[in-house]
């Protein structure tokens, strides 16, 4: 991926945070999906009073991007911090939310936490979720 992509990337999981529904942990986070066919999705996270029913940010913006036909995808990434503060450190995906990668991605999938636009990371799926069970663990 070109430096700018990711950057790119960074700055809409920044401003999805804004939007997060965080009432209970504050803690908000904002994600950017980019498909394999250039297109870019954002999601932020979404608590609940009852907290099995909360849904991740990365989790929202799959759920988007599938719903809109979307199968194949390059890249995501992941901010989160503080409510009314600026992130102070990586927000890197849950399992669950690794397990939905998963199902849609293949091991060379890109995840990138970040602080900023300069401060970041990036990892493969099969880094972060190494001996992951998908569909082909099925059949």
């Amino acid at each position: 991926m070109q430096k700018e992509q990711i950057r790119n990337l960074i700055r809409l999981a920044l401003e999805m945070r804004k939007s997060a529904y965080a009432p209970y942990s504050h803690y908000q986070v904002g994600s950017a999906l980019l498909a394999k066919n250039g297109k870019v999705y954002t999601g932020c996270n979404i608590e609940n009073a009852s907290y099995g029913a909360a849904n991740c940010a990365e989790r929202t913006v799959f759920f988007q991007a599938v719903s809109a036909g979307e199968r194949h995808f390059t890249a995501i990434a992941i901010t989160g911090g503080l409510a009314g503060e600026e992130p102070a450190d990586y927000a890197y995906p849950c399992g669950i939310c690794r397990q939905v990668m998963k199902e849609f991605c293949d091991g060379d999938f890109r995840i990138i936490v970040a602080v900023t636009e300069e401060n970041y990371q990036c990892y493969t799926l099969a880094e972060l979720l190494p001996h992951g069970f998908g569909g082909a663990s099925i059949v």
